[in-house]
């Protein structure tokens, strides 16, 4: 009777289906850990902290009476006339 013979499945055939359950569930979690960070939005980084313009800052020491009238238009005038063009 050659039918009866062993149950069908040694040592390796144990080893083989407990390396392939572990294969097969880890690829399961790690398919649902990449569908659930694609699903997820991804945070922007902070915008970058603000920096006043040099005419801004003339008119906010203007402002606070640092300076008069006559040095606020000096000023002014001197950052118009020596801004450096766009090719510069």
């Amino acid at each position: 009777m050659m039918f009866w013979y062993g149950n069908g499945m040694n040592g390796w055939g144990y080893v083989l289906m407990t390396v392939g359950m572990v294969a097969f569930w880890a690829l399961v979690i790690v398919g649902i850990v990449m569908l659930v960070r694609a699903a997820t939005p991804r945070s922007t980084p902070p915008p970058a902290p603000y920096a006043p313009t040099p005419e801004e800052i003339v008119a906010m020491r203007f402002a606070r009476g640092e300076i008069d009238e006559d040095e606020y238009r000096r000023r002014l005038d001197a950052l118009h006339t020596h801004r450096p063009g766009p090719g510069a």
